[in-house]
């Protein structure tokens, strides 16, 4: 099993190594759009007009948290 994973980490050894050359690489703003989505999805349960949800979507980096519902 070493030598299987010596000989992986070989073939995708600059791959793995170019993840290292980020350090300001995050995907937490893309995850924090994807939740923020997702209560936005769990809050307009059971509308039936989903142009006005693909607005909401649109709109969401024009709110705050805790005002996607709101105001």
């Amino acid at each position: 099993m070493l030598k299987q994973f010596s000989k992986t980490f070989a073939a995708h050894r600059s791959g793995i190594l170019a993840c290292f050359d980020f350090d300001g690489l995050s995907t937490g703003p893309l995850e924090g759009t994807n939740n923020k989505i997702k209560t936005l999805h769990k809050m307009v349960y059971g509308f039936r007009d989903i142009e006005f949800f693909k607005l909401k979507i649109m709109a969401l980096h024009e709110t705050n948290y805790a005002l996607i519902g709101g105001a």
